[in-house]
């Protein structure tokens, strides 16, 4: 992975937006305890087909207005129409925003059209002839093959063609298996990809949780690791569990930035303690 051994080492952070007021006075004192780790941008999701909008919106202006960080809010193209994906642009502009993660998201139930984008890089593409380069746009990434290709070699050629549509930047789907992060990023230099791939890193806290997001998402838990988590659960041995995945989750960034990755985006869930303890424990260089 020697393309990806010329960035720098950040650190980015995900929120999703709070459904109710208490639920955002809490997010505040997420934020800005986890902002001592000084993150390059703080992500906020997107429901699907736009459900949380309203809330992402007034999520990253408060990020963006009311906090040190520059935010980088989630924008899919699921239910979207030109117009509307116009008018987000135009907020974000003028609050500031100067990165955005392009998403293709997921189709609510019961919703049968997709709407004017069928795919994220329909939406790239869109945002570059509309903004040029205003935007440093990020993508995702499936180092274990997006759940829809049918075979890996299909799943590099999708992703390059929307990176070709003008990415700048991609985080990938979480996952705990480091070799397969380093063949995937073997594989996007063979195809003449190269930007950087940050990975994405879940911290482990709930055994059931994890399965249920895993399940959804298509990312693979290790039958060991698996395992070891489900004995933890069934005793209810929750610190325990929580040490385990913290010292598991620790090793594995480790490995990555090691190797080279280019930084660690980490899906915080909106909790401070997993995020922390973890990040604290690695060798990271910040950029300056």
């Amino acid at each position: 992975m020697q393309s990806q051994q010329k960035y720098p080492q950040p650190l980015s952070l995900e929120f999703f937006p709070p459904r109710t007021d208490a639920g955002f006075e809490k997010l505040k004192g997420t934020i800005d305890a986890l902002g001592a780790l000084k993150p390059q941008y703080i992500s906020v999701t997107y429901g699907a087909g736009g459900t949380t909008q309203a809330r992402t919106v007034e999520t990253v202006e408060y990020i963006q207005t009311q906090t040190p960080h520059d935010a980088a809010p989630h924008l899919t193209c699921i239910g979207q129409t030109r117009e509307s994906v116009l008018q987000l642009l135009h907020t974000y502009d003028q609050l500031g925003v100067n990165r955005i993660v392009a998403l293709r998201g997921d189709l609510p139930s019961g919703m049968l059209d997709p709407g004017e984008f069928k795919y994220a890089s329909d939406l790239v593409r869109f945002i570059r002839e509309e903004t040029g380069d205003r935007f440093t746009l990020e993508v995702a990434a499936y180092p274990e093959t997006h759940p829809q290709a049918k075979n890996c070699d299909e799943g590099i050629k999708w992703f390059k063609y929307k990176v070709d549509q003008g990415a700048d930047e991609a985080i990938t789907q979480y996952f705990y298996n480091v070799d397969s992060y380093l063949y995937f990023i073997d594989s996007c230099e063979q195809a003449g990809i190269d930007l950087p791939i940050v990975p994405g890193i879940m911290p482990i806290t709930n055994y059931d949780q994890l399965i249920r997001f895993s399940s959804m998402c298509g990312a693979e838990v290790p039958r060991w690791l698996r395992c070891r988590l489900e004995s933890f659960s069934d005793r209810g041995d929750m610190e325990g569990l929580i040490a385990f995945g913290r010292d598991f989750v620790t090793t594995l960034c480790q490995r990555l930035l090691d190797a080279g990755a280019p930084g660690l985006h980490f899906y915080t869930m909106n909790q401070v303690e997993p995020t922390l303890s973890i990040a604290r424990n690695l060798t990271i260089h910040h950029p300056a």
